[in-house]
């Protein structure tokens, strides 16, 4: 069994200004980490056996950003919002059903 049910790494990595490719935290994913991580502690979900959700620096993913992977799934996202958001915590993160919609190819 996985020390955690399932891990969410939402990048949150910065480029410089002049940068030739864009960032995930140009899409406000810092926020939207500090909002993600909020909900699931404030549902007493987070920990040992329950889910885990970190900030991780860039995944090369950029041009489809902001991006967001569940593991152990290995399934990769795309959000807007915090109610993206929600709906991949909602569903997969606690249902186990990926989000179609958002997920990267």
């Amino acid at each position: 069994m996985s020390y955690y049910q399932r891990h969410l790494f939402i990048c949150v990595n910065q480029r410089e200004a002049n940068a030739e490719r864009t960032c995930c935290a140009n899409c406000g994913s810092q926020e939207l980490l500090a909002y993600a991580k909020s909900k699931i502690k404030s549902k007493g979900l987070n920990g040992p056996g329950k889910l885990r959700i970190n900030g991780s620096r860039c995944m090369d993913r950029c041009e489809q950003g902001p991006v967001c992977v569940v593991y152990p799934d290995a399934v990769w996202y795309t959000y807007i919002d915090e109610s993206d958001l929600d709906e991949i915590i909602d569903s997969h993160l606690l249902a186990g059903i990926p989000v179609e919609r958002l997920r990267l190819g």
